[in-house]
């Protein structure tokens, strides 16, 4: 999930998805949205090989159409996007919605390649998803890992994102900083990264009964408005049977605390990340209200960040954003991608 630093509230909630033009997407006045929940699968997915991995990735909307790729988190999969994709496709945009690593349909193409998920590797395996499907340029869209993939892509490689809805602002991580201890009350929040830094969390991820409790009680306390029934849970569980799921989940969370090392391949990455480099791209920027991570601030603690035409708003739902809001994210999209 995000970074074990809050992230802040914003200005307000924008409702609604902008509707298209017969030459491409516009930001005009609001259509009537699709309800939330109105989808609960994805047409049949899609596997391409790119860089380390075969990815499987729901693609919707016209083949020359803008792209947009949408990025999910953790404990999440692509379907917190199976309401915002439809109404994207629908505005004119070729949406793709990829399994990160570890996820769903995605495979290592190697049994030898090291299970890393450290920060910039995840970012990489975006870049060679866009090469493998011939996109030069996208919208990027995220939460949570998501958020953090698509603020790394922005800030690395900015010729490679035309602009950026980034969930809790700027999260990529500062492994300096998360040495560092916080208040007990907000440590208390992050209990599950600490339960992973032990072999009995580890275990936990390998068990599928225990995997399904622990996965299931986070979504609970960080969306704590969210009615979700057990169907929708189970759909995204389902993604969490890949075989290298406990191993990527776990050193994802063991390299961001300092006690799982990277791959040297990566190193040049991660020190030009070490820099807290700022993200020029236009951006808007979301924050949940009721997500326990969500500080106050109206997003002051990552302003500064963003140096490009910008935008901030706060939705009224918890953690999963683009599921919980499905409306309100896809005009976030619409909207960026104008600015």
């Amino acid at each position: 999930m995000i970074d074990r630093r809050g992230f802040t509230k914003a200005m307000g909630l924008v409702t609604g998805a902008a509707a298209v033009s017969l030459t491409g997407p516009q930001r005009v006045a609001a259509a009537t949205p699709a309800p939330a929940g109105a989808h609960t699968s994805f047409p049949a997915l899609k596997q391409v090989k790119a860089g380390l991995l075969n990815v499987g990735y729901a693609e919707l909307g016209p083949r020359r159409g803008p792209a947009v790729i949408l990025l999910h988190g953790w404990p999440y999969d692509i379907h917190s996007y199976v309401d915002v994709a439809p109404i994207l496709a629908g505005h004119g945009y070729r949406v793709i919605v990829p399994y990160l690593r570890g996820h769903g349909t995605t495979r290592f193409l190697s049994a030898r390649t090291f299970r890393n998920a450290q920060q910039s590797a995840v970012a990489l395996d975006i870049i060679a998803l866009m090469d493998a499907l011939k996109i030069h340029k996208a919208v990027v869209a995220g939460f949570d890992w998501g958020s953090r993939t698509g603020d790394i892509l922005a800030a690395l490689w900015p010729e490679r994102v035309k602009a950026l809805v980034s969930v809790s602002g700027y999260l990529i991580t500062d492994r300096a900083a998360q040495a560092e201890p916080i208040s007990p009350a907000a440590e208390h929040t992050w209990w599950y990264q600490y339960y992973f830094a032990t072999e009995r969390g580890r275990k936990a991820m390998e068990r599928a009964d225990l995997r399904r409790d622990l996965t299931r009680l986070v979504w609970r306390t960080v969306s704590p408005t969210w009615d979700f029934d057990d169907a929708t849970f189970e759909r995204t569980a389902a993604a969490f049977e890949n075989p290298d799921y406990a191993a990527i989940v776990i050193h994802n969370y063991r390299w961001r605390l300092g006690l799982a090392e990277g791959e040297h391949r990566y190193d040049r990455y991660e020190s030009r990340l070490a820099a807290a480099p700022p993200i020029a791209v236009p951006s808007l920027t979301v924050d949940a209200r009721y997500d326990p991570f969500t500080a106050p601030g109206d997003g002051a603690g990552y302003r500064s960040k963003f140096t490009g035409p910008y935008e901030h708003r706060t939705f009224a739902v918890g953690h999963n954003v683009p599921q919980e809001a499905p409306e309100e994210f896809a005009r976030a999209v619409v909207d960026v991608d104008h600015f």
